[in-house]
């Protein structure tokens, strides 16, 4: 591997004109693909084999052209202080609305409030619900225009008009400004590990090439393969970090081999068979972590972990060649380590750094070390104890949104249950007397708690399938409304047994605690294929058992107590303020799985760039304390400046209006602190120096197994190398 890397890195030094040329025809290519794709259409989502999954495909198939996953919006009206909603002139400008609405050229139908009793106890609010038959992705720009025209005009005869629903939905906002901080962050951190302009910008320079290759790729293909705004913005989120880490590692790695006196070629070549394997097999890790989420069986997860690996795996490649290519365009402005210091401060002992000497307190006090990190992030993990899931609604919406608006309207004049109906289907295909059957179920869901309406059964034309629509006491979220979601369910069961007809819940509510309840059944079986492949990987780029099983045992303490904080902040509500959270309540249910998927695979780059440093120190004969101390000398502050930089990318999201990006961007920043600050700078150190020769372990019989993939570039060790390093005739590969 390091030879072969080697070898790239020393072509595309030579040849970067082609190199650079490539990847700007590349760039060019996803440019114009993006550019002149079509719009991106429906992002369905769906969950198979599910029972919310199965009732809606049950409902396209009884209730022909009922457009079920058609958009809907719901205008919601109230009536000025001190009048009613049904006085004549506030009756009247509904009325209007409720026709301008049904011109709609998308629209397929429109209630009025007054005829379908959607009138609140007090009269003072009424809502008009519209359906589409198209879903609100595919809703044209035209029929958005139209919905929010017609509630401007009631407005402006002094009512209060919000709207809520899907017909609305806007593309997620990535947080523009804050990553735009956050890059400005990674700038100053990069020239500060650099020391040049130059330098700093190179790293910056081919994560945005990176990026903009992955994202174009994704927005040309959006249409083709069903891709929505959130997978855009994790490739952009995970692309843009690992890009820029990934050519630091990379340029940092340069720099040493230049003050180690090579030529710059030489310099480039080795940078790449060392740092660039390092590089590999980190990216490795984190595409086996994301495109892992195929696995849980959600198509949208599924093509999120694929996209963002596809994004990765730019990044490793551009690391690769384009960065060898521009470090030979950028000639002597990228300098060696220490060269300016060294010409102001010639003869002068060089002083020990700021991880070196930390690296050196760790070793002779590892166990304190060991105890305070552990028992620290078990405090932080706490409150993950207390981890309720669920997704995002209008509820969770920022109060500035006209949806949040409306959702509030609706739950003041109806209950807080009536954000989120629940849809009874009742399959009688089978039954002898549908009828009679609907009914059973009808008055069976009536006599169960938390129900605060039920509406009658509605028949197909066949009269062999109903709907039954039930409004809940509680709100959406609430773990009463999941009970009797379970309690319908059960009854259905006792149905099913009396009348040969099947029963089944569905409605955005169950469709949200069935993908909840698929992603915890998941969660296990994710954890054993990721955590599983990778320490395979690990073992043979550590050739260890003992360094990869305390990466996998770190990584789950991090990501437990990144978990930890986001239930802290986003349920409970701490700094809710100085973050921006205007509500909390449930976490979003695909946070821990995609938190295992995106921080395993960051925290495993951490662990390879640190400790491979300190394996090669090990291998060239120090002693294991030594090697601690060497590879934290040459690796800590590359690796701090990472996180920083990676943090500070994540950290840009947290700016986002949407709370499912907001979460995310704090959940993956918190937990790159967590992982590269206390487990790969405290934990792991400590770890290694308790275990000694131990710590590189490796049964004889696995050692001849496993492929040597050289990440410690032995074999690119010349003979004067060997000669200046060793008095031994052949120096061997350090076996313990």
């Amino acid at each position: 591997m390091a030879t072969f890397l080697y070898k790239l890195g020393r072509l595309a030094f030579r040849r970067r004109h082609f190199v650079a040329l490539i990847w700007v025809a590349l760039l060019t290519l996803a440019g114009v693909g993006a550019a002149s794709a079509p719009a991106a259409g429906s992002t369905s989502f769906s969950i198979p084999g599910t029972e919310a999954q199965k009732a809606f495909d049950l409902l396209d198939q009884r209730f022909p052209g009922s457009s079920s996953d058609g958009a809907t919006a719901r205008v919601v009206f109230k009536a000025p202080a001190g009048e009613k909603i049904s006085d004549t002139l506030n009756k009247a400008t509904v009325e209007k609305t409720v026709k301008e609405l049904a011109d709609g050229s998308e629209v397929t139908s429109v209630a009025d409030p007054f005829k379908t009793k959607a009138v609140s106890k007090d009269g003072t609010i009424a809502y008009a619900s519209v359906r589409y038959d198209v879903s609100g992705m595919e809703l044209k720009d035209s029929s958005r225009n139209a919905l929010e025209a017609a509630g401007h005009d009631a407005q402006k005869a002094g009512l209060t008009v919000e709207i809520g629903g899907d017909a609305l939905q806007a593309g997620a906002d990535p947080g523009a400004a804050g990553e735009v901080v956050g890059l400005a962050i990674a700038a100053v951190v990069l020239v500060i590990t650099l020391g040049s302009l130059v330098a700093a910008g190179l790293p910056l320079l081919t994560a945005i090439i990176g990026v903009g290759i992955g994202v174009s790729t994704i927005t040309a293909l959006a249409k083709a393969l069903d891709l929505g705004d959130t997978t855009s913005t994790l490739a952009l989120m995970i692309g843009l970090a690992v890009g820029i880490d990934y050519a630091l590692f990379i340029v940092s790695r340069y720099r040493g081999e230049l003050a180690e006196g090579r030529d710059r070629e030489e310099a480039v070549g080795r940078a790449a068979g060392t740092a660039g394997s390092a590089v590999v097999f980190a990216g490795l890790t984190v595409v086996i972590a994301l495109a892992g989420l195929s696995v849980v069986g959600v198509p949208m997860l599924t093509k999120m972990g694929l996209a963002a690996a596809g994004t990765v795996v730019v990044s490793v490649l551009i690391a690769l060649t384009l960065i060898p290519a521009l470090l030979g365009y950028a000639g002597r402005r990228v300098k060696a380590v220490g060269e300016k210091r060294r010409k102001s401060d010639t003869g002068a002992a060089a002083k020990p750094g700021l991880g070196e000497r930390w690296a050196s307190f760790v070793v002779r006090r590892p166990a304190a070390v060991l105890l305070l990190g552990v028992v620290g992030l078990g405090a932080v993990a706490l409150p993950a104890s207390q981890l309720e899931l669920g997704l995002p609604d209008d509820g969770s919406q920022p109060t500035s949104t006209t949806q949040r608006r409306a959702y509030d309207l609706l739950s003041d004049g109806f209950g807080p249950g009536f954000n989120g109906p629940l849809v009874i289907v009742v399959d009688a295909k089978s039954s002898a007397d549908p009828k009679a059957a609907a009914t059973t179920v009808t008055d069976g869901i009536k006599d169960l708690k938390d129900v605060a309406s039920v509406s009658p059964a509605f028949f197909n034309k066949a009269g062999d399938t109903a709907t039954i629509t039930v409004v809940p006491s509680s709100k959406p979220s609430s773990v009463r409304t999941e009970d009797l979601v379970h309690a319908i369910r059960d009854e259905g069961t006792q149905v099913t047994a009396d009348t040969d007809a099947r029963v089944l819940v569905t409605g955005t509510t169950a469709m949200n605690i069935d993908f909840s309840q698929k992603l915890n059944d998941a969660l296990v079986p994710y954890l054993a294929l990721v955590v599983g492949l990778a320490f395979l990987l690990l073992i043979a780029v550590f050739r260890s058992v003992l360094v990869p099983l305390k990466a996998a045992l770190g990584f789950l303490l991090s990501v437990l107590a990144a978990l930890g904080a986001v239930v802290a902040v986003f349920q409970w509500g701490w700094l809710g303020g100085l973050l921006g959270v205007e509500q909390t309540g449930p976490i979003m249910s695909m946070m821990p799985i995609f938190m295992v998927g995106v921080v395993f695979g960051l925290a495993m780059d951490y662990e390879v760039f640190l400790v491979t440093r300190m394996r090669e120190a090990y291998v060239h004969g120090e002693t294991p304390g030594q090697a601690v101390v060497t590879g934290f000398r040459h690796s800590a502050r590359v690796v701090g400046a990472a996180a920083i930089i990676m943090m500070s990318v994540f950290g840009g999201f947290i700016t986002a209006s949407e709370s499912m990006i907001k979460m995310i961007g704090f959940g993956l920043a918190i937990a790159v602190f967590f992982d590269a600050f206390v487990v790969r700078m405290a934990i792991v150190p400590a770890v290694l120096a308790l275990l000694g020769r131990s710590a590189w372990w490796l049964p004889k019989w696995l050692d001849c197994v496993l492929p040597n993939v050289d990440v410690e570039g032995e074999g690119l060790r010349t003979a004067s190398d060997r000669a200046a390093g060793s008095d031994d005739e052949d120096r061997e590969l350090v076996r313990a």
